[in-house]
């Protein structure tokens, strides 16, 4: 699992708790069953302490997300695909979240198009054990998208890509800073 943080605000409204709990889950959440309470025993807090600090942090905009970061490949998805779709701008905000929904698409998301030479505007991540099942995902999403899109590709990995969550890092000058790398 892994935080990730805003670089604008987690410097200004971490307090010496805050900093703490970061500090301990900059390698990720500790892998037991209970992990708000293994935080707080480790740093003398509840665990609806910890767990109420976090959410402060997220509606503040310090930390973006708490989330599981799965290594795909360890987990047997060895093909990786960026599904990409030109769709209609009067329904993005609708389809995405639908197709966010779906359980076989790891993240969704709404990018600005780059015309002529990037038409995409919905991007759709999918994992498979195969190139066919991968295909076999995104024709789904394809279905689903209907007449509201004109146009489609899948983007695939070919590299592993180191994921870190929220590090602290000193500046020259600077006191520590909060900072998120992914």
């Amino acid at each position: 699992m892994s935080t990730c943080t805003s670089r604008s605000e987690a410097g200004h409204m971490l307090d010496e708790q805050d900093r703490q709990l970061v500090l301990a889950t900059q390698a990720g959440l500790p892998l037991v069953p209970d992990p708000w309470g293994s935080l707080g025993h480790q740093l003398g807090l509840s665990a609806d302490d910890v767990l109420f600090r976090f959410q402060r942090m997220q509606e503040a905009g310090v930390i973006r997300r708490v989330a599981a970061v799965p290594d795909h490949y360890q987990l047997g998805y060895r093909f990786n695909g960026m599904t990409v779709w030109d769709v209609r701008d009067d329904a993005i905000s609708d389809i995405g979240q639908r197709v966010g929904e779906l359980p076989f698409v790891s993240h969704c998301y709404r990018r600005p198009r780059h015309l002529p030479w990037w038409q995409y505007n919905l991007f759709a991540m999918v994992h498979g054990t195969s190139r066919s099942e991968v295909e076999g995902k995104a024709a789904q999403i394809r279905e689903m998208l209907g007449e509201a899109c004109s146009g489609s590709t899948i983007l695939y990995s070919s590299a592993i890509l180191k994921k870190t969550g929220l590090r602290f890092r000193k500046k020259q000058g600077h006191p520590e800073k909060a900072e998120s790398h992914s």
